[in-house]
């Protein structure tokens, strides 16, 4: 048995942060992307991440990914990771350019919309597809309908996200294999208010849903 990774995205304040460390996720995300109400400043995220300078790893979420945002990012902020809403050629650009592990973030509506090769990327975030109308990619509570994975084989590593709670992350997990989730809206208590207890939970219960090897 393997323990799954957990990511905690949408870190927004001390609360949050200092939450995320005693659970003792994998992961913490920030969101760089003005219209989540989990949107903090580079200079923001920079202030939080030097309250604990040891794991987690520091994961940076861009929409679209354009080089000017990435920069200003990193001028400010040590990230681990790059978590990316955009196609695969300029997410393998965005690795290139800044010589960081690149995640590319996919929403998925049927099964064609997986991905087949590793793309030449470092990972996937596989969530289900915004809803019409949905200010933002990703962030928006919808759970991923699982049969779609049901003939997947994941060609490199990958985190389930969308709709995930504590309540429902050990079915999620045994469902699909996933090797990690993330979870952002389903530990809060209002849109981008994070919950300590609920952080706490959801790291406890994803560890304890240990995925079979193989």
């Amino acid at each position: 048995m393997v323990a799954t990774k957990v990511k905690i995205c949408g870190v927004n304040s001390p609360a949050a942060f200092d939450a995320v460390v005693a659970a003792g996720a994998d992961y913490l995300g920030f969101v760089f992307f003005p219209p989540s109400p989990r949107f903090v400043t580079p200079a923001q995220a920079a202030r939080l991440s030097a309250l604990y300078r040891g794991d987690p790893a520091r994961v940076g979420l861009f929409v679209d990914g354009l080089d000017a945002d990435i920069a200003a990012a990193l001028s400010e902020i040590r990230l681990d990771v790059l978590q990316v809403y955009a196609g695969a050629a300029r997410c393998r650009e965005i690795k290139a350019k800044f010589g960081i592990p690149v995640w590319r973030a996919i929403g998925v509506a049927s099964p064609g919309d997986l991905p087949g090769t590793d793309e030449g990327l470092d990972g996937f975030v596989i969530e289900a597809k915004a809803p019409a109308g949905a200010t933002r990619p990703g962030g928006n509570a919808a759970a991923l309908d699982v049969a779609l994975l049901e003939s997947w084989r994941s060609p490199g590593f990958w985190l389930l996200g969308g709709g995930l709670t504590p309540d429902n992350v050990a079915a999620a997990i045994t469902a699909t294999g996933a090797p990690g989730v993330d979870v952002s809206s389903g530990v809060e208590i209002s849109p981008g208010m994070k919950s300590p207890a609920l952080i706490e939970k959801f790291v406890s219960t994803a560890r304890n849903a240990a995925r079979p090897v193989g």
